[in-house]
């Protein structure tokens, strides 16, 4: 049994002793330096799992100029595609060996970047909403940046969802199914993702629908939706931009006495996972959230580390597909 210090921590030179290496060998190690055998470096790692070990983040950040902390900043946590990629960002993360440090913008992505720095942040990535205000900010010098969901830009690094992909899926889905007109329950107007979506909608009844359709805005909620209805009485076929706005739309067609998918059918956005609950289960387009996640922090663990290969401009925007779910919210007519 190797004993513990004081604070109850195995050390590295426990760690070296029970792997027959040098302490600095462990280091090396820890600090993912190529200077190590491949097969010693699976030997030392063999031990740190069986020992329990944990670097010491003071003691790594002291030496390496780092402190293996990423922020991530939002403007809420209340959208569920917010709060899902939180959980996806923190376990994509934890995956590298970083910590989150997570960071509400309100109404200054400035502010925000400053509390990171304050912090002693790694990097940050930036996050949906958030990402519309970046331009009226200016990032502290050497703060490295990752963008998911924003317009193409040369000096930034940018992952997305294909949000006009999948929007142009739904709305084709629906146009297949006999519908002459497909309606959009639309996000807020300063929303990438959805405006992206409103774009794939809109090419789409263009090209194929004849540019039948009109647009009702909401602001992601239930209850904008469930208001929406309101205004789409002639309505029999709604591609909605998310699924809570679909949710609160369903539940108004009932109030109206119009049934789901025997008078409108519906289709969302993001795949919610009780989406398939929903009274009728929903038809709506996924997001894959981990891929998201795992693609930002491997691009922004990669600036951190000089990993990257050239700057922003040399590499393309990452666009994560986005796939139909096929569920019993719509029907042909």
């Amino acid at each position: 049994m190797v004993g513990r210090t004081a604070s109850g921590r195995v050390s590295m030179a426990q760690v070296a002793s029970r792997a027959g290496v040098s302490g600095q060998t462990v280091s090396r190690v820890v600090n993912d330096s190529p200077r190590v055998d491949p097969v010693t470096r699976t030997r030392v790692e063999k031990v740190m799992a069986e020992l329990g070990y944990r670097p010491h983040r003071a003691a790594r950040a002291l030496r390496t100029g780092r402190t293996q902390t990423i922020g991530l900043v939002v403007t809420t946590l209340a959208t569920v595609g917010n709060s899902r990629m939180l959980q996806a960002t923190a376990e994509a993360a934890e995956q590298r060996g970083y910590a989150l440090l997570v960071v509400t913008a309100g109404d200054s992505v400035a502010t925000a970047f400053d509390r990171l720095h304050d912090q002693g942040v790694d990097g940050a990535i930036v996050l949906n909403e958030a990402s519309a205000m970046m331009r009226a900010a200016d990032p502290p010098e050497g703060l490295r940046l990752v963008v998911v969901d924003a317009p193409a830009a040369s000096d930034l690094h940018i992952v997305h969802s294909d949000h006009a992909g999948g929007a142009a899926a739904a709305t084709r889905s629906l146009l297949e199914l006999g519908h002459t007109a497909v309606w959009h329950l639309a996000g807020p107007e300063d929303s990438f993702a959805a405006a992206e979506r409103e774009r794939g909608w809109r090419e789409t009844m263009e090209a194929i629908g004849g540019g039948k359709g009109e647009v009702v805005r909401g602001d992601w909620s239930a209850d904008s939706g469930f208001a929406a209805a309101a205004r789409m009485t002639e309505a029999t076929a709604v591609f909605s931009a998310n699924d809570q706005m679909a949710l609160g739309l369903i539940r108004a067609l009932a109030e109206q006495g119009r049934q789901v998918p025997e008078d409108v059918s519906v289709i969302g956005f993001d795949d919610v996972p009780d989406a398939a609950n929903y009274r009728p289960p929903l038809t709506t387009i996924r997001q894959d959230f981990a891929a998201l996640a795992t693609e930002a922090v491997a691009r922004l663990v990669a600036e951190i580390e000089g990993k990257g290969a050239g700057s922003p401009a040399s590499k393309p925007a990452t666009l994560v597909p986005a796939m139909l779910i096929d569920r019993a919210s719509t029907r042909a007519v």
